[in-house]
């Protein structure tokens, strides 16, 4: 189960955007630490912490707006210069200067938030988590500069650098001195230096007027580079004291380097310090360049999003979406036309609810909220013809059959073409199967479907409501607007005939989709203000068509008490055979027992099967059928008498809806 719930999260987090946007996140911080943390974000569970980070990213907003860019350091390998220091080894003179780099990151950021408590910022408060280490940092830039030991780290090197220097000068000034004396031995007019040694460059055919060793030699072996005997003894005494130079710059290396062992503790937690604001800076420049808000996050069942806006979305401007889910409408069924923006506004309500749960503000407006829940899964395709070729319909039941298997009712359950991929009337059934199981698991789910049967259930079972997606049928253009509680239509018939489809390949369209007692297609989704005068007659018979459904709802209620206890009926759309145990009440909804389980189903869904007139004779005890035998028991011993302490408790009160 576990596994299930990790990859259905995991798949979800790709297809929803949830990983590009971490990725998009991760870049606005600046050290690697920081980038990692942000890249592993998953949204918390607790809506405490949750509001708590929702908070540091508003206040972290202030901050960036009131004192410009914060100087957040790179950190880069100071993680492993601890580590050298915990195997005894020596420092380099780079490795302090990094050291010293971000304790002075640490200085000057103690600054920036000091400015933002003085405007009662209440994240600038992490600077007094920043520990001292301010010796440490000035010992380091006093002996290390340019990453080189410098002369000031000790009065001995400070000795040893200035003999050396009297040594080399005076090697240079004999040897300047013999290169005017015999110019012509020489192939050039200044001493150089190879391999540590001084030299001059005498021509080849010279080598025996100038006594002395040869260093090198040029590539094209005319020059010969000679250290002459002349200066071999201050050549010495030079190499002695470079020696004696570089015993005194690693005593300080392991000076400096046991200092910053002793200061690990203060590193290790001013680099913790640094990195939780580079997290909450990301998030607070990643909330300004979207424009977002701090949203409400709450455990009341509430899921309300006012012009929210998919914040991966390329194109300018997005149409905002305004969507709503409560505890007691858990369930949106979304239809209308192809690239209307039926899959846009899925990702929209995943991705945000990821975004607000990982303590992340939104791109939407004010009051929009989002109820605490266990996951997102979802079974959404790309939209392109591409991925309908790759995604067979084996796989999307593979799918919904590991999400109702994970989920929970505190999940938020996203299908896109819902029963798509096989024959329309079973892939009707399986839609309204798969949505009624979610209604008994009682998760939140948001589908988008073609088929007006999906459409009717939905307009019919508690819980659920319809919604489309708004079609400008002047330009043939989706407008990318979902309207709640409207449900929609394909078009594609109304598509068809403005597009020049000819009349009777429409009536023929019409009757295979709709029967045979159909209107004219002329007659579907025009309207009679803005059409034709043969078309405004197609427009009244939709209006009549109109009325009588609005009759038929009226006489649902007539339909559903022809059903009686006892009845035996069948329940679609598994063709189920149960008996009525309790007759309508004001939702159309009937009592029926099914295999020794009592149900509540929208009278739609029933078939009479045989009367119970037909079943039972007249005056049959259905106690028999219906009660346990403990109720049995207890409803004999009540008719006898008053008994103390009996209690008699109904199924029915403690029946759910499913």
């Amino acid at each position: 189960m576990q596994n299930n719930q990790s990859y259905l999260i995991e798949k979800a987090d790709q297809i929803l955007g949830f990983i590009e946007l971490k990725a998009q996140l991760a870049e606005r911080a600046v050290s690697q630490e920081a980038k990692d943390q942000l890249m592993a974000l998953t949204p918390y569970i607790d809506a405490a912490v949750c509001k708590e980070r929702q908070q540091e990213t508003t206040q972290a907003c202030k901050l960036l707006e009131s004192f410009g860019t914060p100087p957040l350091p790179m950190m880069e390998n100071i993680k492993k210069v601890l580590e050298i220091c915990e195997t005894g080894a020596a420092l380099t003179a780079e490795q302090l200067e990094n050291v010293a780099s971000f304790l002075f990151a640490v200085k000057r950021m103690q600054s920036y938030l000091k400015r933002g408590e003085l405007s009662n910022i209440g994240v600038s408060y992490y600077g007094r988590s920043f520990m001292d280490a301010g010796e440490l940092r000035d010992q380091i830039n006093e002996a290390i500069i340019n990453q080189k030991v410098s002369d000031q780290a000790s009065s001995e090197l400070k000795t040893i650098r200035k003999q050396m220097e009297k040594v080399s000068n005076r090697i240079k000034e004999r040897l300047e001195q013999v290169l005017r004396q015999k110019k012509e031995y020489f192939s050039d007019s200044y001493v150089s230096i190879r391999n540590g040694h001084y030299v001059l460059p005498v021509k080849n055919s010279y080598k025996q007027q100038v006594p002395g060793t040869v260093i090198a030699t040029s590539s094209s072996g005319n020059t010969l580079f000679v250290e002459p005997n002349s200066v071999m003894k201050l050549e010495e005494d030079l190499a002695v004291l470079q020696i004696s130079e570089e015993n005194e710059v690693q005593k300080i290396l392991y000076t400096l380097t046991s200092m910053v062992a002793e200061y690990s503790l203060e590193i290790t937690r001013n680099m913790e310090t640094m990195t939780a604001l580079d997290v909450v800076f990301a998030k607070a420049k990643l909330s300004i360049d979207q424009k977002a808000i701090e949203p409400e996050v709450n455990y009341d069942g509430t899921i309300r999003i006012v012009e929210g806006r998919h914040p991966l979305l390329k194109a300018k401007p997005v149409v905002p979406l305004n969507f709503m889910l409560t505890k007691e409408q858990k369930g949106i069924v979304i239809t209308g036309p192809n690239t209307g923006g039926k899959t846009v506004s899925l990702k929209t309500v995943g991705l945000l609810s990821l975004m607000a749960r990982s303590g992340l503000h939104v791109p939407a407006a004010k009051g929009t909220v989002f109820t605490m829940q266990d996951m997102v899964v979802c079974d959404i395709g790309d939209g392109q013809s591409i991925s309908q070729n790759l995604s067979t319909f084996s796989a999307h039941i593979k799918t919904v059959v590991a999400i109702v298997d994970a989920i929970t009712k505190d999940s938020l359950v996203l299908l896109d073409e819902l029963g798509s991929g096989t024959d329309p009337k079973e892939g009707m059934g399986i839609a309204i199967a798969i949505l009624e199981k979610l209604r008994m698991i009682g998760c939140y789910f948001v589908a988008t479907t073609h088929y007006p049967e999906v459409k009717d259930y939905a307009e019919q079972t508690a819980g659920i409501i319809n919604a489309s997606m708004a079609f400008d049928r002047e330009t043939l253009s989706p407008l990318y607007q979902l309207k709640l509680n409207e449900a929609g239509e394909s078009c594609a018939l109304y598509i068809a005939k403005r597009l020049g489809f000819a009349d009777d390949m429409l009536d023929i369209a019409k009757q295979a989709a709709y029967g045979n007692g159909s209107k004219s297609a002329e007659a579907i989704h025009f309207d009679p203000m803005k059409e034709s005068p043969s078309e405004r007659k197609s427009a009244v018979d939709v209006r009549k068509k109109e009325i009588k459904r609005q009759e038929q709802r009226k006489n649902k209620s007539v339909k559903a008490q022809s059903f009686g206890i006892g009845d035996s009926v069948f329940v679609y759309p598994k063709k189920e055979i149960g008996i009525v145990f309790q007759t309508a009440n004001e939702h159309g909804e009937i009592g029926v027992q099914i295999k020794k389980e009592k149900r509540l189903v929208t009278y739609k869904r029933l078939k009479l099967n045989v009367k119970a007139s037909e079943l039972y004779p007249e005056g049959y005890d259905f106690s028999v059928v219906f009660d346990s035998v403990y109720d049995r028991k207890v409803h004999k011993k009540m008719e006898k008498g008053h008994g103390e302490g009996l209690e008699i408790r109904h199924e029915k009160d403690e029946l759910q809806y499913k």
